[in-house]
């Protein structure tokens, strides 16, 4: 994976990241933002599953903090969503794009291996934006796009930018993003030791999580019954005690 700990923006995004600030991406997408600040930035994603969500925003609203949401155009025509997305878009969350269908674009074992072709991922996004139009939220507030499966190559990043919004990911260390497994699968984790994998990342990296995109999900399948959210509370309450501080993510990168 190849870092770059600097990057310009075109035009179109300047005023999103200052050209004079430093970001770290790989394969085209911003993974994590300045290094030298203890701030960090919460993002969820959500397609099928959305359990989670009343309790999240209870906890973000209680600590009066802003998170990031990205929601599959499936999420956003959920019915059963609406009152939740009504209520972190009135709370002041950024909702933003997670694709419409939740596509699968690169191959998992070879990456630069597309599956989609730039007509069907610039369709799919445009019908994600589209679900989004029926709570008010325009493409020009949500031009960060967190990819499906959190898996994309250059050529995606390429083709966002094609079409003037700035692709993202998770920043890599923590095991944060494994809180959607379920018992029987090989990489399933217990949330006990997502929580600890996030505090020695914390405690072992020189950087700590300064800059950090820290990626969950806002709900997971019923046969986890061990669910991550239940504890952020406890994680926001230890990383408050490390002095780190919480933004959206359209307000990591812009100091």
């Amino acid at each position: 994976m190849k870092i770059i700990t600097k990057l310009l923006l075109p035009t179109v995004l300047l005023g999103m990241v200052q050209c004079d600030q430093h970001v770290e991406i790989s394969e085209g997408a911003i993974i994590r933002g300045d290094t030298r600040f203890k701030e960090l930035s919460i993002v969820f994603t959500g397609d099928e599953f959305s359990d989670g969500g009343f309790y999240i925003a209870e906890v973000l609203k209680k600590r009066d903090i802003m998170a990031a949401f990205f929601f599959t155009g499936n999420f956003y025509r959920n019915a059963d969503n609406e009152p939740l997305i009504s209520d972190l878009r009135s709370s002041g969350h950024y909702l933003g794009a997670h694709s419409d269908r939740h596509l699968l674009y690169c191959d998992w074992d070879n990456r630069d291996s597309l599956l989609v072709d730039f007509e069907t991922f610039s369709s799919d996004l445009h019908d994600n934006y589209e679900a989004m139009k029926q709570f008010g939220i325009s493409k020009d507030e949500a031009k960060y796009f967190l990819p499906p499966y959190e898996w994309y190559n250059s050529k995606i990043s390429a083709w966002c930018q094609q079409l003037g919004i700035q692709l993202i990911n998770y920043t890599p260390g923590t095991l944060s993003h494994t809180d959607y497994t379920t018992p029987e699968c090989s990489n399933y984790r217990s949330s006990r030791e997502i929580f600890d994998s996030i505090l020695d990342y914390e405690s072992s990296n020189e950087n700590g999580l300064n800059g950090f995109i820290l990626l969950l999900h806002i709900g997971s399948s019923p046969d986890r019954t061990d669910k991550f959210y239940c504890l952020m509370d406890d994680l926001i309450d230890e990383l408050i005690n490390r002095n780190y501080s919480f933004h959206r993510i359209d307000r990591l990168f812009v100091l």
